[in-house]
């Protein structure tokens, strides 16, 4: 049973026991991320994430390194637009020792002016990295143009500019000012004795900080955008106004995206690949923030079928506006989503996943069986009633990259 304890300093501690498996995994989650970052720090979070493996007071990066090799254990960070995680997994009886160390890396690392210059290549490296993937390139694309001028528009990565302006005091000032005890919570997952649980709450009780985080509210807009590329495909991302992270539609919403675009039997992989040869890959998904998101369509084709494609898109689109989904579509999508929930939490690294973005985002865990009951709850009107409420074709929006049209030209076929 999960159980919740709140630090003197704020941390929250969220746990889940599984007693009758090896391994433990501990998330720390930082209610920090790239919306949170003024414009000239942008890509400071995702630095900060980079530079925390690079050596504290008692470890260089290299004693890290072989700390966590030697443990057989995994560990990895990740940045996004609202939060920030480092995690790791570990065999029960390790566990001690690698949160020891994880803790250090959080709390106490030196961002030391040397290793910052070699990392700060790193993340250049990655940031051409996701420039020759046309797909990233594209979604990415996408949701700069429709929330431009907006801290959630910016790059998770950063750019160049922003990034060599970076120093050892940049990144110890903005953790001060932004990784906050409040703001932060530790999720544990699997096998652990109450021992390990104190060690742990010891541990992060040294956290330091005040306040909360504010958002600066961003609203979707419709855009058009196009990014020449010499590549033999066109990558098309499709977008429609989405729901915010807590809106009661979600549930629907997911079942809606599964319908359309979430599998082979989707509606529009059906239409547009099965039955008309057009692309390889055609899918869609759902993105969601704080108080805003985005429902969006992706698919990669030659030029030459660009026009067909999107004409079937929008049928199938206008057509589910119209009549909804199916009872057969309902039912397969809805036991689709429940199937994978409950066979993800088979792992404590997905179950640590859960309860961390669970408390993160809403501030108490939300339990499995719950999730399955609003889907179960949702109804063929309540699907439609999302699709009438979000795909309203005076507010799409287009990206391209490739061989490509202008934006007039994609305007034109949106509106055909």
């Amino acid at each position: 049973m999960e159980q919740k304890i709140i630090l003197p300093n704020g941390v929250r501690v969220v746990t889940d026991p599984i007693p009758h498996v090896r391994t433990a995994s501990v998330g720390i989650w930082v209610g920090n991320g790239s919306r949170f970052e003024p414009e000239e720090s942008c890509g400071i979070s995702h630095f900060i994430e980079h530079m925390v493996f690079k050596g504290t007071e008692k470890r260089s990066a290299q004693h890290i390194a072989i700390a966590f090799d030697a443990l057989g254990g995994q560990v990895n960070a990740f940045t996004t637009k609202e939060c920030t995680c480092y995690y790791m997994k570990v065999l029960d009886e390790k566990l001690q020792t690698g949160v020891s160390i994880l803790a250090d890396m959080f709390m106490h690392s030196l961002f030391a002016q040397k290793e910052l210059e070699l990392e700060r290549g790193v993340v250049l490296e990655e940031i051409d990295m996701y420039e020759d993937s046309p797909e990233d390139v594209v979604t990415e694309k996408l949701f700069e143009s429709c929330y431009a001028g907006t801290a959630l528009g910016r790059p998770i990565l950063g750019t160049r500019e922003t990034l060599e302006a970076m120093t050892t005091e940049t990144l110890h000032d903005y953790l001060r000012g932004h990784y906050r005890p409040a703001d932060t919570v530790i999720a544990l997952s699997g096998r652990y004795t109450q021992a390990d649980l104190d060690y742990i709450c010891g541990l992060f009780s040294e956290m330091e900080g005040e306040g909360r985080h504010t958002i600066v509210p961003a609203a979707y807009r419709p855009a058009i955008c196009v990014r020449p590329k010499e590549i033999e495909q066109n990558h098309i991302a499709i977008g429609f106004p989405g729901l915010a992270l807590d809106d009661p539609d979600r549930y629907a919403l997911q079942i809606l995206n599964a319908i359309l675009g979430g599998g082979m039997s989707s509606r529009l992989f059906q239409s547009v690949r099965e039955r008309n040869g057009l692309c390889y890959s055609v899918y869609s998904y759902a993105t969601s923030h704080a108080e805003t998101g985005m429902l969006s369509i992706y698919t990669a084709l030659g030029q030459q079928m660009e026009e067909k494609a999107l004409a079937l898109i929008f049928e199938e689109l206008a057509q589910f506006w119209k009549d909804g989904p199916t009872r057969d579509e309902l039912g397969r999508c809805r036991e689709q989503l429940k199937t994978n929930l409950l066979m993800s939490l088979e792992s404590t690294s997905a179950r640590m996943n859960h309860i961390g973005r669970s408390e993160l985002a809403f501030g108490r865990v939300i339990p499995p069986e719950e999730i399955v009951q609003r889907y179960d709850a949702v109804t063929g009107e309540d699907v439609q009633r999302v699709a009438q409420r979000l795909l309203r074709f005076d507010q799409v929006s287009l990206c391209a990259v490739g061989q490509v049209r202008s934006e007039d030209g994609y305007r034109a076929l949106l509106h055909a």
